[in-house]
């Protein structure tokens, strides 16, 4: 079963209980009590999902490593290409 079958199962079925208690065919005690939270369910649902991604989206950004040995290695491979290519009859425009 592929992951966007287990996500549409999980939501056909979370969507079928919250309809059925939403329209009265299943009469659970919790829900006749708290039948104004029961309404607003998957908006609730949808609103915490989104707050979560966002907050890993944060936690990531500003936690991302930074590799400065990476970036001086990088660097170098440029100086060498730009030699390389100086050698080769490249002008480079250095404004």
């Amino acid at each position: 079963m592929t992951k966007l079958m287990e996500w549409l199962f999980v939501a056909t079925f979370f969507l079928a209980i919250w309809i059925a208690a939403l329209t009265g065919k299943v009469h659970p005690s919790l829900a006749d009590d708290y039948h104004h939270i029961v309404q607003v369910f998957p908006a609730l649902v949808i609103l915490s999902l989104g707050l979560y991604a966002a907050i890993v989206v944060l936690y990531r950004t500003f936690t991302f490593n930074t590799c400065e040995s990476a970036a001086k290695e990088l660097q170098q491979q440029i100086k060498e290409a730009k030699m390389d290519l100086k050698s080769k009859g490249f002008v480079f425009n250095d404004d």
